[in-house]
């Protein structure tokens, strides 16, 4: 099993944060001045993330369909950078088993986490973040950040 290097991503959450809006300060679109709640605007919750990373990341890994359609375009054009690692697993290979752990979400930075593991083998496993935007329309994989 070869795993893919490290990877600082392309939205870390500090810079999320700061592209966030602040109490008191008019969301785009927000019209009245008010600060919309994620849920308010359509915006995933933390269940939500859940059931959509093991429906995609399924037992040994996206399927074609979900490559195409789920993820940003971000990870598709990093995909295209890395011919030789699969950017969605953070690995060269399929995993024998892949598990979801908890969902964080930070509505303050517009996004939510969980961390990846892959199962290789009996005793060996991987981890890796995977991030999803609260108002993507319709639910998708925004980034990966490799464990390293």
């Amino acid at each position: 099993m070869k795993l893919m290097p490290y990877s600082l991503g392309v939205l870390p959450l500090t810079l999320l944060a700061l592209l966030a809006p602040t109490p008191g300060h008019a969301a785009p679109g927000g019209g009245d001045g008010a600060v919309l709640a994620p849920a308010a605007r359509g915006g995933h919750t933390a269940a939500e993330i859940t059931r959509f990373l093991r429906d995609f990341y399924g037992d040994h890994g996206p399927s074609d369909d979900g490559r195409e359609n789920q993820v940003s375009q971000v990870l598709k054009d990093k995909q295209k950078e890395n011919t030789d690692t699969d950017v969605l697993l953070c690995a060269e290979n399929e995993p024998e088993g892949i598990s979801i752990g908890p969902v964080t979400v930070a509505q303050a930075a517009g996004v939510g986490w969980a961390t990846v593991t892959t199962q290789w083998g009996s005793e060996t496993t991987d981890t890796f973040t995977a991030y999803v935007r609260l108002d993507s329309q319709p639910i998708r994989l925004d980034d990966v950040i490799c464990a390293g």
